[in-house]
């Protein structure tokens, strides 16, 4: 295997791979963190014999960027998932694991020479790929019942001021309505549909479940960072309206 970006250091071939389905191209960019103590254990399950997981690039602490997958092949790193309305995000999709313990382990901040080689990475890969911004997406986004990765420390803004994703100011909670589990009624229903609108897999049936729940929660750790709760209030909603009012046209 040859480097497909000039930002990878190592290379480190991972097993875990297959070949990407009916004929699909990468037009999403999915962001991970490792959730284990150390980037040598994650490094071991992700080329090691038994495990099944993999991903494109792997981002050590100290920046250094690792290669596990070509791109052309498909990582199997997103597992049950789903964006605007399609599975299989593992043939659509470039893989990046970043070290961090995560939640289950001491979550911390990211160090600014690890964010700068993902920036990096990133920028060559939506390049090379033509990865549309708003397809640059948290684990979280994609599988929100059961992942929270990269998280709220994750420095999306950072990110979007150097030309990878899309971001606005977050909103901030000042009052007013809001929207929680166990609503019911039309205010509900809008709300849901403006999840949809913007790329979650999200039911439009006017009741906020524990699925719609899932989704504010993984939308707030993406955008509204500040205070993640599940809870839709004036300030989670008004970042969402910005955000589709801002969003690209998909081609």
């Amino acid at each position: 295997m040859t480097p497909d970006s000039s930002v990878v250091g190592e290379i480190v071939a991972s097993p875990f791979h297959d070949e990407r389905r009916d004929g699909a191209l990468p037009d999403i960019l999915l962001l991970h963190y490792t959730g284990m103590t150390t980037g040598e254990a994650a490094l071991s399950r992700l080329t090691g014999e038994g495990s099944e997981v993999s991903a494109h690039y792997l981002v050590e602490e100290d920046g250094r960027v690792i290669q596990l997958v070509p791109e052309t092949r498909r990582a199997w790193h997103a597992g049950v998932s789903c964006w605007r309305g399609r599975s299989d995000l593992n043939s659509r999709s470039i893989g990046i694991e970043i070290v961090n313990p995560g939640h289950a382990h001491g979550y911390r901040a990211f160090p600014p020479i690890q964010i700068a080689a993902v920036i990096e990475l990133c920028r060559d890969c939506v390049a090379r790929w033509t990865i549309p911004a708003q397809n640059v997406l948290a684990h979280s986004d994609v599988a929100p019942d059961r992942k929270e990765d990269p998280g709220e420390l994750f420095p999306w803004d950072q990110l979007f001021r150097a030309g990878v994703g899309h971001w606005t100011e977050p909103a901030r909670a000042i009052g007013g309505r809001y929207l929680t589990l166990g609503d019911r009624g039309q205010p509900v229903e809008a709300y849901q549909g403006l999840l949809a609108a913007y790329g979650y897999c999200q039911k439009i049936d006017g009741t906020f479940d524990e699925a719609t729940r899932f989704n504010t929660f993984a939308f707030q750790r993406h955008f509204r960072q500040g205070r993640v709760d599940g809870v839709a209030d004036m300030g989670t909603i008004t970042t969402l309206h910005r955000l589709l009012t801002s969003l690209p046209r998909l081609d």
